[in-house]
């Protein structure tokens, strides 16, 4: 049987609108295939976890605070996680976690929370703590040369700069900041976004594309996944993104 292991990393800590929605969503639609899915948790006090030994890691969204807390701890993997990336591991990183690979956020009192500095783009939050970009959001994505709409929700205060790739194009929303034209970061086997809801529940289309990266990096094979019966995804998504765009006209 085949298999994939996942790391979901401050489940306690990082966990806002639902984001642990996209641990269930890919647990159930590789064991509708009939795939294992191993899934282990890290947080602050927990045994040090080998990033290289997963197939995905997973990090969801936090608020400052939270931020604040566990980017303490996390900085203590930072040789590790870039082993990780380098090796092709695949990291979906949601929101704050999105913020913390960069090289720092700053919050709206000014203090900083240095980032992994993995990736050269950053965040500052507008001084206002009302101004946000909050509310439903869709964007254009290509997975696998294949054009799609990738729906969510967004409620951030930082705004995110020096992208360099981008992980859709906003339709509609705000995306890394006030009135973008473009939401999050992506490379081959990294999706960092603002996209809450869960992401994974609103995009089949996406969460098999990870599915397949992961089994096809494992297994060094080309991997088609067997259809499931989205007829019923579909249906909500077509709802979704006709209300969201004719609400944006």
């Amino acid at each position: 049987m085949q298999e994939l292991k996942i790391l979901y990393l401050y489940p306690d800590i990082l966990e806002l609108y639902g984001d642990f929605g996209n641990i269930q969503v890919l647990k159930y639609r590789l064991e509708k295939r009939g795939i294992n899915a191993i899934i282990d948790s890290y947080s602050i006090g927990d045994e040090s976890p080998d990033f290289c030994s997963y197939d995905l890691i997973f990090a969801g969204g936090g608020a400052d605070q939270e931020q604040s807390i566990l980017a303490k701890d996390l900085i203590k993997y930072k040789e590790n996680i870039q082993e990780a990336i380098n090796n092709g591991i695949f990291f979906l990183l949601i929101c704050g976690a999105y913020q913390l690979f960069g090289k720092y956020y700053k919050d709206v009192n000014g203090d900083i929370i240095p980032g992994l500095e993995i990736f050269d783009y950053y965040t500052e939050a507008i001084n206002d703590r009302k101004k946000r970009c909050i509310g439903n959001i869709v964007i254009d994505v290509t997975l696998d040369n294949i054009k799609t709409k990738v729906i969510g929700f967004e409620n951030h205060g930082g705004q995110t700069f020096n992208i360099t790739n981008p992980f859709g194009q906003v339709i509609v929303g705000n995306g890394n900041k006030f009135g973008d034209t473009e939401e999050g970061f992506f490379l081959e086997n990294v999706i960092a976004t603002y996209l809450h809801g869960p992401l994974l529940s609103k995009n089949p289309d996406l969460t098999d594309f990870i599915i397949k990266y992961c089994l096809e990096k494992k297994y060094n094979q080309n991997i088609n996944l067997e259809p499931l019966d989205d007829t019923f995804e579909n249906l909500c998504r077509k709802q979704l993104i006709d209300k969201f765009c004719s609400s944006n006209k």
